[in-house]
Parts: C-alpha cells; sequence; structure tokens
C-alpha cells in the first residue's frame, strides 16, 4: 500500500514539474483575473422632491423615497473567466405616481364594487384590489396634484439580474464578454442582452473596446383614472364606473356632464426596444496622465412616452373633481382639496436616436490627490441637447483612507415636444409636460468617505472586507426639484 501511494506521489510531482518546466520554456505565466469570490452588498437611499409633477401635466408634487439593495457577487471559474450575478430592488413610494389614481384610490380596476357619494368635497368609496379591502371614512379628502393619495400607485417595486460572463486571453491583452439582464415592475418589464470586446496593446498603456446592447422591453399600460374610465365605457362614462354617482365640475365650480376627452385613444404598441453600440478609447499618456474616450450610438423604437402621464390643452374646457374654492389656486401648494381632469395622455415620437459623446482625463497630482475629469455632450433627434461635466478629487489620508469631494453640472435645452402645464393646443400631433423633458441646469454635489481594508482585518466568518464606502449627494435644479442620496457599498472576499 505504501508502495503504491510512493509512486502516485511520484508521477503527480513529475507532471507537476513537467509543466513548470514547460511554463518556463515558454515564459508564460498567468495570474488569475480574480483570484477570490467577491461580494458586493450595496444599499441607497434616495429622497426628492419638487413642483412639476409629470402625471399632473406639469402641475404637482414630486415627492418620491426609493430604496435600492443590491447584492452584486463575482465568481472566478478558473484563471481566465469571471462570471458576475447582479440582483436588486428598487422599492419606491411616489406621492406623483399615486395620483394617476388621485381620488383616494378608486381605480377602474374595481369600479364595479364602488359606491361613492355623489359630493363636491368629499369622495367615498372602496380602494382598488392591489389596496386593502376597506372603506375610506367619511372625512376623506378628493384629490389634490400637491398630496400623495392612497391609490395602489404610490408605491412599487423594480425587481432586477444581470449575469455577465468575460473571458480574458492567456496574456490578458484581449478580453470578451456577454451578458444578459431582467427587470420586472408592475407595469413594466425588460429583458436585455449585449456583448463587448476590449483590446490592450502597447505594453497595455492603450485599450480599445466596443459594447453593444439590445433591450426588448414591453409596458402593461395604466392609464389616469379619468381616461381609463372614459376607455372602458365610451361616451357614456360619466354615468358608469367611476363617475356613476361623481360631480364634475367646469372652471366656474358649477357642476357639469360636458367632460369629455375625445382626444384620447388607448395604446396599441405596448413595446418598447433599444439598441446600443458604444466605443471607448483609453490612454496612458505619462506615469500621471490618463485620458480615454467615449463614443455612443443608441436607437430606440415603439412606445417611448409614458401612459399615466397627463396632458392639459389650452384650448379645451377645464373640468374637476373636488371643492371648487381650490380651482383658483390649482398650480399652487394652497390646493388641498381639487383635482383637474386631463385632456390626454403624453404622446411622443415612436423612434428617437441618441449620441452621446464624452471624454475623461485622471491626472495624479501627489500621494495625496488625484483629479478626476468628465465631460459628456449629448444630442437626439427630438431635439434635446445637453452637456455634462463632473470633477472628483480624492484625497487619500493613508493606505486605508480617503476622501473623495465631487462636483457634477449638467445643463440641457427642451425637447421639441414639450410646453408647460396647459400651453399645449389639441392640433398638435405630439406633447409632453413632463419636467425631465424641459430645459433646465442641475448641480450635484457630493462626498465620499472610502476605506480599504488592506489587510482584511475586519472579516465575519470567510468573508473578509476589502473596501467600504459611504457617499452623500445633494442635488438641485434650476425648475425647483431637489434630492438627497445616501449611498453605502460593501466589498467583501470570500476565503
Amino acid at each position: 500500500m505504501k508502495r503504491t501511494m510512493l509512486i502516485g506521489l511520484l508521477l503527480v510531482a513529475g507532471r507537476v514539474v513537467g509543466y513548470a518546466q514547460v511554463q518556463d520554456s515558454t515564459r508564460v505565466y498567468r495570474k488569475r483575473v480574480l483570484e477570490n469570490t467577491e461580494v458586493d452588498f450595496l444599499m441607497s437611499i434616495y429622497k426628492q422632491d419638487g413642483d412639476n409633477s409629470a402625471v399632473g401635466g406639469g402641475v404637482g408634487t414630486e415627492e418620491l423615497t426609493d430604496v435600492t439593495p443590491t447584492i452584486v457577487v463575482s465568481l472566478p471559474l478558473n484563471d481566465d473567466d469571471v462570471l458576475t450575478i447582479d440582483v436588486g430592488i428598487s422599492a419606491y413610494t411616489s406621492a406623483s405616481s399615486s395620483n394617476i389614481n388621485p381620488f383616494n384610490g378608486n381605480t377602474a380596476a374595481s369600479s364595479s364594487n364602488i359606491s361613492t357619494k355623489s359630493a363636491a368635497t368629499t369622495i367615498i368609496g372602496k380602494r382598488g384590489e392591489d389596496d386593502d379591502d376597506h372603506e375610506h371614512s367619511s372625512d376623506a379628502q378628493p384629490g389634490t396634484p400637491w398630496l400623495a393619495s392612497s391609490g395602489a400607485s404610490r408605491s412599487d417595486a423594480l425587481a432586477s439580474g444581470h449575469v455577465d460572463y468575460s473571458h480574458s486571453s492567456d496574456d490578458r491583452n484581449f478580453i470578451w464578454g456577454t451578458n444578459v439582464s431582467l427587470s420586472n415592475e408592475y407595469d413594466y418589464t425588460s429583458f436585455g442582452f449585449g456583448g463587448n470586446i476590449s483590446h490592450l496593446f502597447n505594453d497595455k498603456n492603450t485599450e480599445v473596446g466596443l459594447k453593444g446592447a439590445v433591450y426588448l422591453d414591453k409596458w402593461r399600460p395604466i392609464y389616469p383614472t379619468e381616461l381609463n374610465e372614459y376607455n372602458l365605457y365610451g361616451s357614456n362614462f360619466l354615468n358608469q364606473g367611476y363617475f356613476a354617482n361623481v360631480d364634475v365640475i367646469n372652471q366656474n365650480g358649477t357642476v357639469s356632464s360636458s367632460y369629455f376627452p375625445s382626444g384620447f385613444n388607448a395604446i396599441t404598441n405596448r413595446g418598447r426596444n433599444s439598441y446600443s453600440a458604444s466605443f471607448f478609447l483609453s490612454q496612458i499618456l505619462s506615469k500621471r496622465l490618463q485620458v480615454a474616450l467615449f463614443f455612443d450610438l443608441v436607437k430606440q423604437d415603439g412606445l417611448l412616452s409614458t401612459p399615466y402621464h397627463r396632458i392639459y390643452f389650452a384650448d379645451k374646457a377645464n373640468y374637476y373633481i373636488g371643492d371648487a374654492a381650490y380651482i383658483p389656486v390649482y398650480t399652487t401648494r394652497q390646493n388641498r382639496g381639487v383635482y383637474q381632469l386631463a385632456d390626454d395622455i403624453e404622446r411622443l415620437p415612436s423612434t428617437r436616436f441618441k449620441i452621446p459623446i464624452g471624454a475623461r482625463l485622471n491626472y495624479y497630482i501627489n500621494e495625496t490627490f488625484v483629479l478626476r475629469t468628465y465631460y459628456r455632450y449629448y444630442t437626439d433627434d427630438w431635439g434635446l441637447k445637453a452637456h455634462t461635466v463632473n470633477v472628483d478629487l480624492p484625497i487619500r489620508f493613508n493606505q486605508k483612507f480617503s476622501i473623495t469631494p465631487s462636483y457634477r453640472y449638467y445643463t440641457q435645452n427642451p425637447v421639441k415636444y414639450y410646453a408647460p402645464y396647459e400651453t399645449h393646443l389639441s392640433t398638435e400631433k405630439f406633447y409632453t409636460s413632463d419636467p425631465d423633458l424641459a430645459k433646465f441646469n442641475s448641480n450635484q454635489y457630493s462626498v465620499a468617505l472610502n476605506y480599504n481594508d488592506i489587510f482584511n482585518d475586519f472579516h465575519i466568518n470567510r468573508f473578509e472586507l476589502k473596501n467600504a464606502n459611504l457617499k452623500f449627494s445633494h442635488y438641485a435644479r434650476t425648475d425647483g426639484l431637489k434630492a438627497n442620496i445616501v449611498s453605502l457599498g460593501l466589498k467583501f472576499i470570500i476565503q
């Protein structure tokens, strides 16, 4: 038995020595692309508010809270191949989107069960099927674009997953990869796939790369309550469903039966496809200076508008549900009890072609400071042109700790289909009052605290901390939108 084991060990040793000799003779040394499995735990909390809700046709609160936990696992399959799996959830609560149905949760989906009292100031009824099944109290307030409703659309969760595979050549100068992704939320599903290649040469001082991606998305359209009822019941909708026992009032506060959104038609094309191709060139010019150039081509087709964004026409009469006393202050936060009924939803072209061009410059000043800069120019065939400038200045205190203050400036002009609340005309073919497509400038100030655990001092069982990052950002736009973002990232190595 001992003799057999000895012979086996000699054979194994011979193979190892032979392999080492072959490796030495060809002078090939391959370091693993990724030594150990790495796990990133990421979390961000985003809070915003503003006065130009797209759901309200350019009027109303934009209050939103979004919490996004994400886990990213990078697995070394062998010396050359890495598999990365990214899974996350984006759970949000939005006062703006809650007003898809602003009337205390009375959705058309449950309109057959609604028992509402006819009153200009109080609307009582059952919630939608996706809400709690109980009646509102008699002191419930009517809709207003400045307060969140209790409808099902107030909150939602986007679940997403992304899988990426990459392969590096023996000399690590050529890398190719492929990826697939899937995300889903209440009214939207996205499926994507793509690939990338990159090549390093000139002693790895130069890198060029190409990326391609395709996204095949599908809407499940939901419409503002009033337009959904019209779509369900046709010309007699004011006497059925939600409107059967609810008074509609005109601009003067008088009960009226003249509201008729004849310009609205339900969406038939529910797909949205995106195709992108990207090119980048990175060059190390000296020990201190590195530059990179980026160029993208993006084509989209299908339903590029958002089905629940309201539009109000200047050449159409105004109609409301709620307390007529608030009509004079409808566009201000003083409006606590009336909601204007839509004339139509946002309509935009079914194709869009985008061209972003960017450049990055990083300069090593000394052991303490590094300057990182970025510029991007964007243009598309909807008429939008934008400029982005970003500056980071990492400051390293020692091997473990650094702090990174950063500043981002952004400016854009409006798309040619944009007009503010109640300024579009019904004779137009395309229209939007989405503030994201309007003219604005924005400033974002950030500071990040970074920690590198170079000796893996902190560990939980087999999880050894590699680095940690805590970042705070404040964002402000010239149209009044403000936001704060806090993000935390922890990277662990599994031994």
